[in-house]
């Protein structure tokens, strides 16, 4: 019965290919959050598998092994969840603030003011800018936008 057991993905086998994959990160780790221990003493008899199957599962989400696993790029790694709601929180006070100064200041004072940009985060696109066409007003009748959209001279030239 043991032997099927031990020839499965998981128990000493699977433990084994995740520390020759992961093996840095986990050394990292141990040092950081079991100061005192390290994967020597695996081999050493100090530790036994059953206790580095149970660091490992309850390792935090920030820790280098997750973040090796997940395979993060730095950037996503210094966004941490504290990180994104706090910018979240940023951005709601600045759209707010942006708002009641538009709200309650002089309509000839605040009329160029133009709303906060988010901060960016990783993954996330900024906006583009859309290509749009004024007709009117100081910018003249668009006539010559209009025409390099369509590829066209304007009838104006």
């Amino acid at each position: 019965m043991d032997a099927p057991l031990r020839d499965r993905a998981g128990g000493i086998a699977g433990l084994l290919h995740f520390l020759t994959e992961y093996g840095e990160a986990i050394e990292w780790d141990m040092a950081r959050y079991w100061p005192g221990r390290s994967l020597l003493d695996l081999w050493r008899g100090g530790l036994t598998w059953r206790e580095l199957r149970v660091f490992l599962r309850y390792l935090p989400r920030d820790s280098a092994t997750a973040r090796a696993v997940r395979k993060d790029t730095p950037e996503e790694e210094a966004w941490t969840l504290d990180r994104q709601l706090l910018a979240t929180i940023v951005d709601a006070v600045r759209e707010s603030t942006f708002a009641a100064i538009k709200l309650g200041g002089d309509p000839k004072k605040t009329s160029r003011l133009k709303p906060p940009k988010p901060i960016p985060r990783p993954g996330v696109a900024e906006p583009q800018q859309a290509n749009v066409i004024r007709f009117g007003g100081r910018h003249g009748s668009g006539a010559k936008q209009l025409a390099t959209v369509f590829g066209r001279p304007a009838a104006n030239q």
